[in-house]
């Protein structure tokens, strides 16, 4: 597996992703290499093929760091897939977990977005930016963006 990760990171995806394949036909129920052959997929722009290697690997019991990974990496697929109901679901089980991981966050507010939800998409985006960012004008008003971040809507007279 170590010979197709570097293959990826050397940019040769296709070669990572073929060598991962035939690794895959010894170990089906490796939950690593399933994740890695879900990943090789999807950098390759063919998200179909990654769901359901990224759905074995998560029911196989990978395991923090490779875990967030794989949740991110399925949700995200789902919604471009437009799966908005499954990409919501995996995403908010993966901000559960990892309540620090920010693009996990994004992410789901993207498919919060696409299921019309966009009052909780931007709250989350706002939330997000008042926590994340070290830019001094949005820190300036980090109290006041986290006071309208759940009041879009709300008109004062």
């Amino acid at each position: 597996m170590k010979h197709a990760l570097q293959l990826r990171k050397e940019g040769r995806l296709k070669e990572s992703n073929e060598r991962l394949l035939t690794l895959i036909k010894d170990a089906p129920g490796d939950p690593q290499l399933n994740y890695q052959v879900a990943w090789s997929f999807d950098v390759l722009g063919l998200e179909s093929e990654a769901v359901p290697f990224y759905e074995k690997a998560i029911g196989l019991g990978l395991e923090a760091e490779e875990l967030e990974g794989a949740l991110l990496g399925l949700g995200s697929t789902y919604r471009t897939l437009g799966d908005y109901e499954k990409s919501a679901a995996t995403l908010i089980k993966g901000t559960e977990l990892f309540p620090e991981n920010h693009a996990m966050k994004a992410f789901y507010a993207m498919a919060l977005y696409n299921l019309g939800r966009h009052q909780e998409a931007m709250e989350l985006l706002l939330k997000g930016l008042v926590n994340t960012s070290n830019d001094t004008s949005i820190q300036t008003y980090k109290r006041a963006i986290e006071y309208y971040a759940d009041k879009l809507d709300q008109v004062w007279d």
